[in-house]
């Protein structure tokens, strides 16, 4: 592809150097570089892609796409533009044939259960027959074939590179998380998204958004860029499920357990061996467990039925799913018979919702356990709110490290601690390392009580000091249950 086939549809201000020139590939990284691609600089958080334009031209750059125009001769082409990351957008998609085309993509946006609802559409939709890709935290699928993922939402290369996979592998729908961060750093722009889903929000990522304010009008902006012809979808319970969608062009409907919504549902029973709800007036049992779970079940049933599938089938399909890796996965030690949960829960308010179902469920004398952490170089205003909610909503609190990355753990413990009363304080343990706060919440635990290792999920590693060490809460729970059996 010639760099002037490129840049079809970039908003340029300035040209200069050959156009007529081959590209062979796309980098946002200097070091990736070599010759015949053309290289993005990208204005980030912590890294300025303009300061390495120079080594990127050393590498054999063909093509310079930046905001800023050269200040020295170069035998690159340059590309000057407003926004690079928009650019890198819409030359993603020309580079692959622009594959979002070809395929009907739903997104899924909120604070939580994104994860839960694309995955739960992925097999749900995967189950009546169709082909279908997943891009979610958890992991990024092309029909079956499993691709890791890095990001909730992966950068605008990686993104139309498993959109053309997907279009080879004849899918015919795409189920992805549409997260703040790749909202507002246009990573998902110029995709024409069949459907949006909004969940819920709360407050998250103040880190990078600074408000909540902001970070609410980034939600809100990719349902005000659907189309005519896609649908919005909104949680009607949530006081700001309304507002997401006051300014969508698409078509709109609600789902709810408490109000009036095009699709209405109720909690039947709760317990730990499911769900039994009435959805549209029809009872059906679910093998995902909790409160949360059955908004995101309402929100699946929903989007399935706007994109066309048949209500029974749906539901008889939807009640044989089981949910993400890493949302409130359930382990029974054998002969103690203590119940582990493994989930993803790392903000107030998804722990609130795990912790609540657990309390409800609980019974007898059951105590229950929680170990969490909070991670580094993030919003550090949660930290004593999530500390208050596990003290609160627990028997047992012991709080541990989970991904410090650059921070000092020792700091994010005692920030967590900070605002902690004295009884709260009484039934709070911190143990920095996070194999040593596992195996003493197993030792602590007796017979039948319920133990929560919250934060981490599906995460196969610990981050510290910009590397990532092997670390898996799943087997680390389940490796001291069978030193407890020995």
């Amino acid at each position: 592809m010639t760099a002037q086939e490129l840049i079809y549809r970039v908003t340029i201000q300035a040209v200069s150097g050959e156009l007529m020139v081959d590209i062979n590939a796309l980098h946002t990284d200097s070091r990736k570089v070599t010759p015949g691609s053309a290289f993005i600089a990208l204005r980030g958080t912590q890294v300025d892609g303009h300061d390495y334009i120079q080594q990127a031209i050393s590498n054999g750059a063909a093509l310079i796409v930046a905001e800023t125009a050269p200040d020295t001769e170069t035998s690159a082409a340059w590309i000057q533009t407003a926004d690079s990351s928009i650019a890198l957008a819409v030359m993603a998609a020309n580079f692959y044939g622009d594959p979002a085309k070809q395929l009907k993509i739903v997104g899924v946006t909120g604070t939580n259960g994104k994860t839960t609802v694309a995955t739960l559409l992925y097999k749900l939709f995967r189950s009546m027959g169709y082909r279908c890709g997943l891009l979610s935290t958890v992991e990024n699928r092309v029909e079956g074939e499993v691709v890791e993922s890095t990001h909730t939402t992966p950068d605008a290369i990686q993104l139309h590179g498993l959109l053309r996979k997907m279009v080879e592998a004849g899918c015919s729908y795409v189920f992805m998380e549409a997260s703040s961060h790749a909202i507002h750093q246009h990573r998902i722009h110029g995709i024409s998204f069949a459907g949006g889903i909004f969940t819920n929000i709360t407050h998250d990522h103040l880190d990078y958004h600074k408000t909540f304010d902001e970070y609410i009008r980034v939600k809100k902006s990719f349902f005000d860029g659907l189309s005519a012809d896609a649908f919005a979808l909104s949680n009607a319970d949530d006081k700001r499920g309304a507002v997401m969608l006051q300014n969508t062009d698409a078509r709109s409907a609600y789902y709810a357990f408490r109000t009036l919504a095009d699709f209405k549902g109720k909690v039947l029973e709760n317990g730990l061996d499911g769900l039994l709800l009435s959805i549209d007036q029809v009872d059906v049992h679910f093998r995902l467990i909790g409160e949360f779970n059955a908004y995101n079940l309402l929100a699946v049933y929903g989007a399935a039925c706007l994109l066309g599938a048949d209500k029974q089938e749906v539901l008889t399909h939807l009640s044989q799913l089981a949910g993400a890796t890493g949302r409130f996965d359930c382990y029974r030690s054998t002969n103690a018979g203590i119940l582990g949960i493994i989930d993803y829960a790392h903000t107030p308010d998804a722990l609130q919702n795990v912790l609540s179902t657990i309390t409800r469920l609980r019974q007898g004398s059951q105590r229950v356990i929680t170990v969490v952490g909070c991670g580094g170089n993030r919003d550090a205003t949660k930290r004593p709110v999530m500390a208050k909610v596990v003290c609160t909503l627990s028997d047992q609190a012991i709080f541990t490290s989970d991904n410090p990355r650059f921070e000092d753990p020792q700091q994010i413990l005692a920030d967590m601690e900070r605002e902690l009363t004295v009884t709260e304080r009484r039934k709070s343990l911190s143990i920095l390392d996070r194999r040593e706060a596992i195996k003493t919440a197993v030792q602590l635990a007796a017979p039948n009580d319920i133990l929560l290792v919250a934060g981490k999920g599906h995460e196969h590693y610990q981050e510290v000091a910009g590397r990532r060490e092997p670390f898996n809460d799943k087997e680390t729970l389940l490796e001291f249950f069978e030193l407890l059996e020995k």
